[in-house]
């Protein structure tokens, strides 16, 4: 086993082989520390700036400006994380990223429930700072007695050792906070009827792991962390504070050591106890305020085969969304969800559902202004009939005063960077493309002889061309079908002006 190779899965081994070439255990929040400083090196080796070295550890979050170090320096500093902010801002989706970063392979005591490190048997520093589970002690101490238990007298080569990866109940847990989740639901316990069939306290099998056990040595994840109640907020503490958990119905302690990242809306905030939140790391998530970063969180959520939403409705959309979170506030319990992320992704979607079920293969601007009011509407909180319909007619309101601006903007900018990227800002040759769609837009065997002579209307297959780079519509529209879709709401909305505010990518 060569020192600074990384096994495969499964490889095994013994504690005496592994002190050869590991001679200390690390905790779960020094492995991540290694971790995350190692692919911060890997990415300034390749050129990266520090800040894009740090974006980079996040490939599938888009976090508000500030966040990226704020959650790194709290990883390489060793702390525990506390989310909070309106709901749908990201949180738990951040925190489940920051578990994707957490390094999976660890080498076990082969057998143990809760994943002892091998030197924790067989090292007295180890084993102080570590200690192993009662019943790796029971294991490995002569005649099963624990009171004799000595690390250094364990012989080390009968430490049977592998190397797994971390998983979901083992190294991982994920528990969502409810008023209902007591403490035994973090701790677990020791199976009274298990034990009497089995009849050997020592065996992993009388051990019913909880939530703190599953997630040793590993990553824990706890959701909506103001909900729990305070009795089991306690439990989580203890973890916390001395790094091991007391099964109910246990007289023993198991190791708890883990790197722990908690979620909490806003609401909620007053219901975690001082105690515990002393232990965490508060750090803000809300909504990014950059429209780049709004259009790209839609962009990473949507996969190829969601259906095509051009992107000029996608982007007006996402302003709409922008817009309502600039002049509502977020602290009301009945439209809180209105602006979130959650709907922000919503809304490309829905509108994509009312036009297929309209049997369009080409979303319209009335599919969007539909599909607005449907991803909006179902984020209301339902307390009573006439609240609701209260605030689906504030809704229906706002998307009607703002919808035709973000429409406008969005044609708009889209105009403009052809205009000027493409085109060169030549007006003649925009005259000509215009020309030219207008002529094809409504007439299906002149536009069925474009799509197949590439040596007429030249200028306007250069703009299918774009269309179809730029938007990648898939295979399901024909590229003209597309480039003329995309021609309309540039008709519909821009009229192939170009201002100089359409330069900017700002809400509305």
């Amino acid at each position: 086993m060569a020192a600074g190779k990384e096994p495969a899965k499964g490889t095994r081994s013994n504690a005496a082989e592994l002190r050869k070439v590991r001679p200390r255990a690390e905790s779960p929040g020094e492995r991540f520390r290694a971790e995350v400083l190692r692919r911060l090196d890997a990415a300034r080796a390749r050129g990266l700036s520090r800040e894009a070295a740090i974006r980079s550890l996040f490939p599938r979050t888009v976090l508000p400006e500030g966040t990226y170090d704020d959650v790194v320096t709290a990883i390489v500093s060793g702390a525990h994380l506390l989310f909070f902010g309106p709901s749908g801002a990201g949180k738990t989706s951040l925190a489940k990223d920051l578990w994707a970063l957490f390094p999976k392979g660890v080498w076990v005591v082969e057998g143990c429930p809760v994943l002892d490190d091998p030197l924790a048997v067989v090292d007295p520093a180890t084993a102080e700072r570590f200690p192993p589970c009662p019943i790796c002690t029971r294991r490995f101490a002569p005649d099963h007695d624990p009171a004799r238990f000595e690390p250094a007298a364990v012989d080390a080569s009968q430490v049977p050792a592998q190397y797994v990866l971390l998983h979901e109940g083992y190294g991982y847990a994920r528990l969502q906070g409810s008023s209902e989740v007591f403490p035994d639901h973090l701790t677990g316990n020791i199976n009274l009827r298990k034990l009497e069939e089995i009849g050997d306290p020592m065996s992993p099998l009388v051990l019913e792991p909880g939530k703190l056990l599953q997630a040793n040595r590993g990553f824990l994840l706890v959701d909506e962390i103001g909900k729990l109640p305070l009795g089991t907020q306690n439990v989580l503490l203890q973890a916390l504070q001395e790094g091991v958990v007391t099964p109910s119905k246990s007289r023993e302690s198991f190791p708890g050591s883990f790197v722990a990242v908690g979620t909490s809306n806003l609401s909620d905030l007053d219901n975690i106890n001082d105690p515990l939140s002393d232990r965490l790391t508060s750090l803000f998530v809300g909504y990014n305020d950059r429209h780049a970063d709004n259009r790209r969180i839609v962009a990473l959520a949507r996969d190829e085969g969601a259906g095509w939403v051009p992107e000029i409705l996608t982007d007006a959309g996402v302003r709409v969304i922008e817009s309502w979170r600039l002049r509502t506030s977020d602290d009301n319990p009945d439209i809180g969800e209105v602006g979130s992320n959650r709907t922000l992704l919503d809304v490309a979607a829905r509108t994509h559902a009312i036009a297929t079920l309209s049997d369009r293969m080409l979303p319209t601007s009335a599919d969007l202004k539909a599909g607005l009011l449907h991803a909006m509407r179902g984020r209301l909180r339902a307390r009573s009939g006439e609240s609701f319909r209260q605030n689906e007619k504030r809704i229906r309101d706002f998307i009607d005063q703002y919808l035709p601006g973000a429409l406008r903007r969005s044609a708009g900018v889209y105009w403009c960077r052809y205009y000027r990227d493409r085109l060169q800002e030549s007006a003649s040759e925009a005259e000509a493309l215009v020309g030219e769609g207008r002529r094809l837009k409504d007439d299906a065997a002149l536009l069925a002889q474009a799509a197949g002579d590439p040596a007429v209307f030249p200028r306007f297959r250069g703009f299918v061309r774009y269309v179809g780079e730029r938007e990648r519509p898939g295979d399901r529209l024909a590229p003209f079908e597309a480039g003329i879709g995309v021609f309309r709401l540039l008709e519909e909305h821009s009229l192939f002006t170009c201002r100089d505010e359409d330069d900017d990518d700002a809400p509305l």
